[in-house]
C-alpha cells in the first residue's frame, strides 16, 4: 500500500485540501481522506488529478512525425498523406514496431496520459502473410505495454476491403487485411498477450471503417465480440461521407446509428463530418465521439460540431492519433480554439459562469474511460488509480488555486508541468521523467535512424 497526500486535489465534488490518497495494491483506490496532515511516509505533491485516458493512436506512426511536411506536386490533403503513409509501414518490422510503440506510451505517460487505446492495423508481414504467431504485432504492443507500464486497450482492426463497396485491398493495404476468420484467429493471438498484462488491461475490436468492411462483415464481428469497447474510424473526410453515402444510402454516422446497436461500448473516431440530425443521434446514442485535434489539423480533417453534440448532451475524449505530436494540454487546449476560429468567439466549450479548463478537463476524464473501458476517471474509493500531479512551484502555477490550476496548465502551460504520474496505481514517471526513458529513447532513436536510412 501507498499514500499519496496532496495540499490540492480535484475529487469529483470539487477542489479539497489536505488530501491523503491511499492506493491499493491492486491498483484501485482504497481510501481518500480530507481535511488532514500528512503522515510520515506519504508522498508529497502540490497538485493531484485523476490522469486522463488518450482514446485513439496509431503508434507506429509516431516514427512518420515531421516527415511528410514537404508538399507535392496538386493539393495536399489527407488521402496524399495516406499514400505516404502505406510505403512507411511497408517494411516496418516487429522490433521496430515495439520500440517505437514504447517511446510512444512513455511520451503519453510523462505527458499525463495514464492509458491508451491503440487502434491497431499493422497485423501482418510484408506482403501480407501471417507471421508464425498472427498475432506477433499485437504481442509486441503488448510488450511495449509491459515495459511502460501504461494502461492498455488494445484494439485490432478489422481491415477487409481496399474502399467503400467493398473494393479489394490495394497492395499496400496487405499488412492490414483481415476476413472474418482470419481475424478470429488474429483476435485470440492478441487475447492471450493481453492477458499476461496487469488486469486493468483490456482487449476490444476496431472495424476500422465502414468503407475498409461491409454491412454483414460489420454485424458478425460486432456480433462475435461484443461486450467490449468497440471503436471505428466514421466521417473523417468528406470524400468519405460522399463515397458512403453513394454505397449505402445514407451518410456514415446516420446509416451507423440506423443500422447497428451502438451504445456506450463504442467510441466513434473523428465523426468530423456530420449533419444536424447526426449530431443530435450521436449524443443520445451514449457512444463517445473520438477527436484528435492535433491530427484533424494536420491531416485537414476539418472541424467536429461542438457546440451542438454539447447541446444534445454528448460524451466525447480525445486521443493522439497519428501522434505527430504527443501533448495531453495541446490536445485540449487545441479542442478549444478550433471551436474559437470556427465561431469567432471565446470559451465556446464551456457553460456559462464555468472554467474553461475544468470543462474540458471533466470532460475527457469521462470520455476517456468510457471509451476504454477502464474504471478511471475520478479520485475516488474503488477506481483505478489512473492520477498525475503538477508542479506547484511552476512559474505558470505559482499561487494558484482550483479551477485556475486547470486553466493556466491548459491554456497557459504545457506538459513540463506534470511531475508524476500513476497508471493504476504504478508510479512510472518522477520528476517529468519515465523510470526508462533512456532506454527506451535509445532503442527508438536506433530504430529512427535505420528506417530514415532505408
Amino acid at each position: 500500500m501507498s499514500v499519496i497526500f496532496a495540499d490540492q486535489a480535484l475529487l469529483p465534488a470539487g477542489w479539497a485540501t489536505g488530501v491523503r490518497v491511499i492506493l491499493r495494491p491492486d491498483g484501485r483506490i482504497g481510501a481518500v481522506e480530507t481535511d488532514v496532515q500528512a503522515d510520515p511516509g506519504d508522498l508529497s505533491v502540490a497538485m493531484l488529478l485523476p490522469a486522463p485516458s488518450n482514446l485513439h493512436s496509431h503508434a507506429f506512426q509516431r516514427a512518420m512525425a515531421g516527415l511528410t511536411e514537404h508538399r507535392g506536386r496538386g493539393r495536399d490533403s489527407f488521402w496524399t498523406w495516406r499514400e505516404l503513409m502505406y510505403r512507411f509501414t511497408a517494411d516496418l518490422s516487429p522490433d521496430d514496431v515495439q520500440a517505437i510503440t514504447a517511446q510512444v506510451q512513455m511520451e503519453m505517460l510523462e505527458s499525463g496520459y495514464a492509458a491508451v487505446a491503440e487502434f491497431h492495423y499493422l497485423h501482418h508481414a510484408p506482403g501480407g502473410a501471417d507471421y508464425a504467431d498472427i498475432g506477433e504485432m499485437s504481442a509486441r504492443v503488448a510488450a511495449a505495454a509491459a515495459e511502460t507500464g501504461i494502461g492498455l486497450t488494445h484494439l485490432p482492426v478489422l481491415y477487409a476491403h481496399g474502399g467503400a463497396g467493398g473494393k479489394p485491398l490495394e497492395p499496400a493495404q496487405g499488412r492490414f487485411g483481415c476476413d472474418l476468420p482470419r481475424y478470429e484467429h488474429l483476435m485470440a493471438s492478441a487475447a492471450r498477450a493481453i492477458a499476461a498484462l496487469p488486469s486493468d488491461c483490456r482487449l476490444g475490436i476496431a472495424p476500422h471503417s465502414l468503407r475498409a468492411t461491409t454491412p454483414d462483415l460489420l454485424r458478425a464481428a460486432t456480433t462475435a465480440f461484443a461486450g467490449g469497447p468497440i471503436h471505428i474510424h466514421i466521417a473523417e473526410q468528406m470524400r468519405e461521407v460522399r463515397d458512403v453515402e453513394a454505397w449505402l444510402g445514407a451518410p456514415p454516422v446516420a446509416w451507423l446509428l440506423d443500422h447497428l446497436p451502438v451504445d456506450t461500448n463504442w467510441c466513434l473516431i473523428h465523426a468530423t463530418h456530420m449533419t444536424a440530425p447526426e449530431t443530435e443521434a450521436l449524443a443520445k446514442s451514449g457512444a463517445v465521439a473520438g477527436l484528435c485535434p492535433i491530427t484533424e489539423a494536420n491531416l485537414g480533417d476539418g472541424i467536429f460540431p461542438m457546440e451542438d453534440f454539447i447541446r444534445a448532451g454528448g460524451t466525447y475524449g480525445v486521443g493522439s492519433d497519428s501522434n505527430v505530436r504527443i501533448a495531453l494540454a495541446e490536445e485540449l487546449r487545441l479542442l478549444e480554439y478550433g471551436q474559437r476560429l470556427s465561431q469567432q468567439s471565446r470559451a465556446v466549450i464551456c457553460p456559462e459562469d464555468a472554467s474553461n479548463g475544468r470543462t474540458l478537463y471533466d470532460a475527457v476524464l469521462a470520455g476517456g474511460s468510457r471509451a476504454l473501458g477502464r474504471d478511471a476517471g475520478a479520485i475516488a474509493a474503488g477506481r483505478l488509480g489512473d492520477l498525475l500531479a503538477l508542479d506547484g512551484d511552476a512559474l505558470a502555477l505559482d499561487g494558484l488555486v482550483g479551477d485556475s490550476i486547470l486553466d493556466a496548465w491548459l491554456f497557459a502551460g504545457d506538459d513540463h508541468l506534470v511531475t508524476d504520474v500513476w497508471s493504476a496505481g504504478r508510479r512510472k514517471v518522477r520528476g517529468g521523467r519515465h523510470e526508462a526513458h533512456e532506454r527506451i529513447e535509445t532503442r527508438y532513436r536506433a530504430t529512427l535512424r535505420r528506417l530514415l536510412a532505408t
